[in-house]
């Protein structure tokens, strides 16, 4: 499944100002309906959090779950994923678990 992106600050700027946020210790997720068919995801990791080896490797967790993990999600949603200071060294399982809890709380999450 390919994943669109968001990239404009418009756009992000109207999925924190419209959506609904839930949070846990690793990342905090604000989900908006979009009227398209397929979803959007938007990442986002702060200076404060890394640096720029840090903060990279943080985004490219999220887009993998979202890579294997995509499919269990509704579809028509803008997605934007902020990463908190608690993220810093992860792996890959804690991740993905952090991730699919939030879209739980969200009830964008398909049940497995």
């Amino acid at each position: 499944m390919n994943i669109l992106h968001l990239k404009k600050n418009i756009e992000f700027q109207n999925v924190y100002k419209n959506g609904k946020s839930f949070a846990n210790r690793y990342f905090v997720m604000y989900i908006l309906k979009n009227d398209l068919s397929e979803n959007r995801l938007g990442i986002s990791v702060s200076k404060k959090v890394g640096n720029s080896v840090v903060r990279h490797r943080i985004t490219r967790l999220v887009r993998e779950v979202f890579r294997l993990k995509g499919q269990l999600f509704n579809s028509g949603l803008d997605i934007v994923v902020t990463a908190r200071t608690g993220a810093v060294g992860i792996k890959y399982a804690e991740a993905e678990k952090a991730v699919l809890h939030l879209g739980k709380l969200h009830n964008a999450v398909l049940i497995q």
